[in-house]
């Protein structure tokens, strides 16, 4: 069998997998963010461990003797955050995660002293991204910096847990801003201007390759052999695609989660940062990806049941009940609660709900975040096919995948074919898990294949007329927010 972590920003997901790609079993638990300023997004790693451990034990019970005929572990993360550990492999400070947005100033700082950032890292310095987040610790917390030894990505502070080893991906190392990602190693360049060098950086791994074996001490707590192998796993969004099966060049997915990510496969390194499009390495060798992400996804329906008491399932039930005339009266809303990344690369954007009135209920205003999240997602698709990338149907993963009238939304909206995975709401901690298949010798034509089909929900023409026109309203409605903030 085969185990899959995927470290979330809201949760830990474990899941088993038999030889034949069978869920054995699946374990999941919160983690708790903190947000000690605005702007700022943190987790302690310490939790992250725990948690794991919580999980395998978990596991463990439900599998029982069958718990030992695990041969590896792949891991997957949330990408970006930054993990900072002195001379004893101790953590210095709480990781700052992806979606903290404090490093906006080191962003410009760090493209004017690295005019090459663009034709290296093949990406915009966005706050969320590592790199920046370093020249602000250097910058605002000097007794911190100076005691660094090490920077890890979360998922590979499990590892270093798991392991005593320091190794990274490339897909999730794409995402530092420190990687040549066409060459698929650590540049010396874009290290040097953030005062780094390669040893404050793990070792590089494909994702499916062997990046070590457990601990003698982590395999005795966990009721493992030492010689089960980990994995280089990756990034949350690359190891999804490999759960989805989304392994070939023009393979598509959206995935709904704490953020929003409309991902696609390239044969060969296509980078367009004038477009906020993100281009990084896969999990699998010798291939590569584009992203459009927008920060706040599935997380702007969370931050709006959590205000008005509702559970999300009770919210959507209410919100499929209403008409036509509610829905295209309904206010519009800008999702960006942590600012935005694709197309706008904003770190002030802000959330907004636009035109409400005494009608206005709970349903209508969950409808607006519904479809104000898919407009997002509709910006990213209209950034890609800038690019010359032709997409032609998308899976759909994540928390969001759940819901059959937030998929048609996005098919009528994005005027393509949207299929639903038996499953896709576990596709991280599935790709995990094949990643670890792959590892020991699995045939990736076996171990790759995409989930069987759930439904397929194809565009209705009836909406496209008020869609597209409520769509216009909303784009329009972000550039009026703009010129009023910078006023």
């Amino acid at each position: 069998m085969y185990l899959g972590i995927d470290l979330g920003t809201s949760e830990v997901k474990a899941l088993i997998i038999d030889e034949n790609g069978e869920t054995v079993a699946t374990h999941s638990a919160p983690l708790t963010i903190q947000r000690p300023q605005i702007s700022w997004s943190e987790q302690s790693p310490e939790e992250w461990w725990d948690v794991t451990n919580y999980l395998i034990a978990a596991l463990q019970e439900k599998c029982g003797d069958n718990w030992h005929a695990i041969k590896s572990i792949g891991l997957s993360g949330q990408m970006h955050g930054a993990v900072l550990l002195g001379e004893s492999g101790k953590t210095l400070r709480p990781a700052i995660l992806w979606n903290d947005t404090r490093c906006a100033q080191e962003c410009v700082e760090f493209e004017e002293v690295a005019p090459q950032l663009h034709s290296i890292a093949g990406n915009l310095a966005m706050p969320g991204f590592t790199a920046p987040k370093l020249l602000w610790v250097q910058k605002h917390e000097p007794e911190i910096f100076s005691k660094l030894k090490t920077v890890l990505l979360p998922k590979d502070y499990l590892r270093f847990k798991m392991t005593d080893r320091k190794v990274s991906d490339m897909s999730d190392a794409a995402g530092t801003l420190w990687l040549d990602v066409e060459k698929r190693d650590w540049s010396d360049l874009l290290l040097d201007k953030c005062q780094l060098d390669r040893s404050y950086m793990p070792e590089l791994v494909e994702g499916s390759e062997i990046s070590a074996t457990l601990s003698k001490e982590v395999a005795e707590a966990w009721g493992l052999s030492p010689s089960v192998i980990v994995a280089g796993g990756g990034g949350d969004n690359a190891v999804s695609a490999i759960g989805v099966g989304a392994v070939n060049p023009g393979d598509a997915f959206i995935s709904l989660g704490t953020s929003g990510v409309l991902f696609v496969v390239n044969e060969k390194y296509s980078p367009a940062p004038e477009s906020a499009v993100h281009a990084f390495c896969h999990a699998l060798p010798n291939r590569w990806h584009q992203m459009s992400v927008m920060l706040s996804a599935a997380s702007c329906l969370q931050w709006y049941c959590r205000i008005i008491g509702v559970t999300e399932a009770d919210l959507l039930m209410e919100i499929e009940q209403l008409s036509l005339e509610q829905k295209n009266n309904a206010p519009l809303f800008l999702p960006y609660l942590s600012g935005e990344r694709t197309p706008h690369n904003d770190p002030n954007a802000t959330g907004i709900f636009h035109g409400m009135n005494h009608s206005s209920n709970r349903a209508v205003l969950g409808y607006s975040i519904i479809e104000g999240v898919s407009f997002g997602i509709a910006d990213g698709l209209g950034s890609l096919t800038k690019t010359g990338t032709d997409i032609r149907e998308c899976s759909l993963v994540g928390g969001g995948a759940r819901s059959q009238f937030w998929a048609q939304l996005l098919s009528d909206i994005l005027g393509l074919p949207i299929l639903t995975h038996k499953g896709g709401e576990t596709g991280g901690a599935l790709g995990a898990a094949r990643l670890g298949c792959l590892a020991i010798g699995g045939d990736e034509t076996e171990v790759c294949k995409k989930p069987e089909i759930h439904k397929i929900f194809k565009p209705n023409n009836n909406y496209q007329t008020y869609l597209m026109t409520r769509y216009k309203q909303f784009q329009e409605l972000y550039f009026n927010d703009l010129t009023f903030r910078n006023k």
